[in-house]
């Protein structure tokens, strides 16, 4: 897989995590660990996806 492709597929799993997260947010009787996990997967996608792109430029 190329570069390219692995980060449009990271960034492609980061936007549905965003989707997945606005809906989750939306319903009052969201659990806060739930809320918190998602976020914490949408940080890690894109911690990931800023140090691909840096190591590139390298």
């Amino acid at each position: 897989m190329s570069l390219q492709s692995h980060l449009a597929e990271l960034e492609k799993r980061h936007e549905a995590l965003d989707r997945q997260l606005s809906q989750v947010v939306a319903r009052p009787s969201s659990p806060d660990a739930e809320i918190t996990e998602l976020k914490r997967r949408k940080l890690q996608l894109k911690d990931e996806i800023e140090r691909l792109r840096a190591n590139s430029l390298h």
